[in-house]
């Protein structure tokens, strides 16, 4: 089973960046992809971006192409959101979930919040 811990959300101005980081812990031997998710105030929870664990590579969604960057550290056990240009619309709660196999998260964060101020 793995851990995640997310951290690094806080308040920002429109137009700044954050950078969330996800610690993973436990058999992370397991781990095939890992997801940062997020949900609006009274939204449904919807995809970010996600990294392959073996071989690095990502998938955003449309909304934060170009602006946000997901990487990881297979040493560290870390995975980071790099969070460029912020929009009020980026407002909610994150969250970082890992998959054993595609598509299936099944582990999650308790989710770390991101306010953006315009």
């Amino acid at each position: 089973q793995v851990q995640l811990v997310e951290s690094g959300g806080g308040l920002v101005q429109a137009g700044g960046s954050l950078r969330l980081s996800c610690a993973a812990s436990g058999r992370t031997d397991n781990i095939f992809t890992v997801g940062w998710f997020r949900q609006a105030p009274g939204k449904e929870r919807t995809f970010v971006a996600r990294i392959a664990w073996s071989t690095g590579s990502t998938l955003y969604a449309n909304s934060v192409k170009g602006r946000f960057t997901i990487s990881r550290d297979n040493v560290k056990n870390t995975i980071d959101l790099q969070m460029n240009s912020l929009k009020s619309e980026d407002t909610a709660v994150y969250y970082c979930a890992a998959a054993k196999t595609p598509g299936r998260y099944e582990a999650w964060g308790q989710g770390t919040q991101v306010t953006v101020s315009s």
